[in-house]
């Protein structure tokens, strides 16, 4: 494995917006304290199409002890009475055409998440598959890697183990549920059901998950770009070259398999949540030591 590099392109975020976690204060917070900070959509997976795509990007921060040993809260969005603890901050830059929150982001759009390193920690010990994503980005698609980034992201394997397989496994087929619009499943893009006859973007990422989790709990890392020949599979599926029955089938299969490794003893039962503790403490600590 080739070590991660220290990257300071930017942490700059876009401007606070009237979103529970988009205020001034959180945008700050999250800015001073990145220290880690990649893309995590569909461009690192290799995945989309020419002129379609938003750009999602990742993160965490390390906050101010106020924030951490205190009480200390931040206004929920641009409200000067309502406040919220502060665990993120999230925006999207389609929210500033005509239509605000409601707006589908698309082609140009940047989607952020700058989670508290507590808060990171936490969702990826857990296996959520979008934050443990993270660990693997290539130092190309990462935005912002100080010291503190680097020693996480060489410790990647930290965070991996079994559980893991539950979360792919969960947003699998609830990805799988969106594509065909079954009943209670949410879907926002009715126009590729009308082309196609399923969301095809659901698809594609319902077998990306599959693939991901399978090579996650089969070697302990997820390889981005996804490797070939999936990464053309998923292409194709995307821009609705397959009929349903076919991807159907296929995401089936990668369920079935993905099922199977919930056992796997290529991965940890267990995070090492001992290290995690420590990478917390001493980072923390760092921050703090540098702050005027």
């Amino acid at each position: 494995m080739v070590e991660p590099a220290v990257v300071l392109r930017t942490r700059s975020l876009p401007s606070a917006y009237d979103h529970p976690h988009a205020s001034d204060e959180a945008r700050l917070i999250a800015e001073r304290g990145t220290v880690l900070r990649a893309q995590v959509g569909s461009g690192v997976h290799g995945t989309s199409l020419s002129g379609q795509d938003d750009r999602d990007e990742l993160g965490l921060c390390l906050e101010p002890p106020q924030f951490v040993t205190g009480v200390a809260r931040v206004p929920a969005g641009l409200s000067r009475t309502r406040t919220v603890a502060f665990e993120q901050f999230h925006r999207h830059t389609a929210w500033d055409r005509p239509g605000g929150l409601a707006n589908r982001s698309g082609a140009g759009d940047l989607d952020v998440v700058i989670y508290s390193a507590r808060k990171w920690a936490r969702l990826a010990m857990d296996g959520n598959p979008s934050v443990l994503l993270l660990l693997f980005v290539p130092d190309e698609e990462v935005v912002y890697r100080d010291a503190v980034g680097v020693e996480l992201t060489a410790n990647a394997h930290r965070f991996v183990s079994r559980l893991a397989g539950n979360r792919f496994l969960g947003y699998l087929q609830a990805q799988k549920a969106a594509m065909t619009g079954e009943v209670g499943a949410h879907t926002n893009r009715p126009e590729l059901v009308a082309q196609h006859g399923y969301d095809t973007k659901y698809a594609m990422h319902a077998l990306r998950l599959g693939f991901q989790g399978i090579e996650l709990l089969s070697t302990g890392r997820i390889s981005l770009p996804v490797p070939e020949p999936e990464r053309a599979y998923l292409r194709s599926v995307r821009r609705g070259d397959l009929p349903l029955a076919e991807v159907l089938a296929a995401v089936d299969d990668v369920e079935v398999r993905l099922t199977a490794l919930q056992d796997s003893s290529a991965v940890p039962p267990e995070p090492d949540r001992a290290w995690v503790d420590d990478w917390l403490h001493r980072s923390y600590q760092w921050f703090w030591s540098t702050l005027p």
